[in-house]
């Protein structure tokens, strides 16, 4: 799989969704073409999907809030008879790299994340309509809505068969949506997760793994009353038009990978790369129309669709790359300018949804399987927002002090209202709160500095940075840190990371991408399930795995 997955689309491209906008209502149809899968090898039968299908759909999410805010209920339903959605392609994971099974299945949680949270960040409410079989993945599709629905025939189920059929757990977050959000009693989780069949009818709402089972005669006709019903419940104010999001320009060399506002400069031998993201140009727009009319041109909003896809691309498609410092250049005031704008207007639709966009996209960065560290250097625009980033990576380092021959601005951070709520991580904890544990009055301390430009040794006293190193010290600093971080253990790094990024509570979706993705990235390593003998690999003959059942 060498191929440079790219997660940039648009509906022209789409070859496994397709919606129907009907007002207030989207009827999202996922048809898979099995003969379109993102590799060669597999095909992708019974709605089965591969990353490639996840791609289309993570982008139908985004383009929903974006260029479609009227909708406010989203039906997800199948457009093939007598299947829902078989789950990931079996073919696809048997015969992935284990690399890309991992970040796939990280990708796919973060994708259900997104329109699983669309209800309460944009009022835009997911129904999944379930007719035929639903399994695996297919009901973690499902899962991830608002409400279920369920046809009452003799073929329709939801099933969780990973167990019994793969020797796997049940993906990216099925288990924990079944107990956390669902709150299926754990005795009947357990059946359930042990039967290849799945469960169906008034058991499978008496379970709660479904909110409403309807006669099959009645379904079709229900699920768009319920749609209707929903919208029109629906406190989400109604907007007449959204934006375009316009094709995001990037160029690819051996060495780089270059935006307009984010440029990624690889240092393959290091195993390291340097993502720096560039303050505005320009003054920020006069009011909300003008960022408007700006569209995905915005300042804002351009910046963070880059380096969302700059991030996806490291993880897919430089896997070796194991460390990655975040750089800035820029004037801080006119950062915070142009921050301000929006954080002034949270309750104008496009402010809160681009909000709610840099929101999940530092969460993304959050769940990244790399070390990640932040360089304050002269001339850096490390201010509310992009100080997010200080306080998401491993480590950081600030310049303190003249530099010889640098006649860049003096390095600053500067807090702002936006690292005091705006982005809380999985944890439900803003990363300042994470920073400090247990010292609340510490982070009240904190407010009182917003808009206040701290020098390195202010920035340190504060806590906000890591170390602080003059002229004579940074340069050997920087390099040992480099030198000891390459030279370490990735799997130990990946322990170590996920472990301290994430301290303070737990909640469903620190369970999601600490617990089970550690868990899948061991259990998607043992022959049980991988090896010539294997349940993944032996699926489909009509020969069980060939177990080794010594308990670890």
């Amino acid at each position: 799989m060498s191929k440079v997955i790219d997660f940039r689309t648009d509906p022209s491209q789409y070859r496994h969704w397709r919606v129907e906008y009907d007002g207030p209502v989207a009827n999202l149809f996922m048809d898979v073409d099995e003969n379109a899968g993102l590799f060669e090898g597999y095909q992708l039968k019974l709605n089965s999907y591969d990353l490639g299908v996840d791609i289309e759909l993570a982008d139908i999410v985004q383009r929903m809030r974006f260029e479609h805010p009227e909708v406010k209920v989203v039906v997800m339903r199948s457009g093939k008879d007598k299947v829902f959605c078989a789950g990931a392609n079996i073919r696809m994971l048997g015969g992935a790299e284990h690399a890309h099974k991992v970040n796939f299945c990280k990708f796919t949680n973060e994708t259900r994340n997104t329109f699983e949270a669309a209800e309460d960040d944009s009022g835009q409410k997911y129904i999944a309509a379930v007719r035929g079989a639903c399994a695996g993945g297919g009901y973690e599709l499902a899962l991830a809505c608002n409400h279920i629905m369920l046809t009452d025939d003799s073929s329709s189920a939801v099933s969780l068969p990973e167990v019994p059929l793969l020797a796997v757990l049940p993906g990216t977050g099925g288990l924990t949506r079944v107990t956390d959000k669902r709150k299926v009693r754990r005795d009947l989780a357990d059946v359930f997760c042990s039967i290849e069949e799945g469960v169906k009818g008034k058991r499978a709402k008496d379970w709660k793994l479904v909110d409403e089972v309807i006669p099959n005669s009645k379904f079709d006709d229900t699920v768009q009353q319920r749609a209707r019903e929903f919208a029109e419940a629906s406190g989400k104010a109604d907007v007449e038009k959204g934006i375009a999001l316009t094709e995001i320009k990037r160029e690819i060399t051996d060495s780089a990978v270059t935006y307009s506002l984010v440029e990624i400069a690889m240092d393959r031998d290091a195993r390291r790369a340097t993502i720096t993201l560039s303050g505005p140009d320009a003054p920020a727009p006069a009011d909300m129309d003008a960022f408007t009319a700006e569209g995905a041109e915005a300042y804002f909003l351009k910046l963070a669709r880059e380096l969302d896809d700059a991030i996806l691309h490291l993880r897919l498609n430089e896997k070796e790359l194991g460390l990655l410092v975040f750089r800035t250049q820029g004037d801080p005031e006119k950062f915070l300018a142009h921050e301000s704008l929006l954080m002034a207007n949270k309750d104008h639709w496009l402010a809160n949804e681009v909000l709610q966009y840099w929101k999940r996209l530092l969460k993304r960065i959050d769940v990244t399987s790399r070390s990640m560290a932040a360089m304050v250097e002269h001339g850096s625009c490390f201010a509310g927002t992009l100080a997010e980033l200080l306080f998401a990576v491993d480590r950081s380092y600030m310049m303190e002090d003249e530099f010889e021959g640098d006649n860049r601005p003096t390095a600053t951070v500067t807090l702002s209202d936006a690292n005091f709520g705006p982005y809380p991580m999985g944890n439900g904890l803003t990363r300042l709160e994470t920073r400090f544990l247990g010292e609340e009055d510490r982070v009240g301390e904190l407010s009182s500095l917003k808009g206040k430009a701290l020098e390195a040794d202010d920035a340190s006293e504060a806590g906000l940075i890591t170390f602080t190193y003059d002229d004579v010290d940074w340069e050997d600093e920087i390099r040992i840190f480099f030198e000891e971080r390459a030279s370490f253990s990735p799997d130990a790094m990946t322990g170590l990371e996920a472990n301290l990024r994430f301290a303070g509570p737990e909640t469903m979706e620190t369970r999601i991408f600490g617990r089970l993705t550690a868990w899948q990235n061991w259990i998607f390593n043992r022959p049980n399930a991988v090896g010539e003998n294997g349940a993944l690999q032996r699926y489909g003959t009509g020969l069980r795995g060939d177990y080794n059942m010594q308990r670890v």
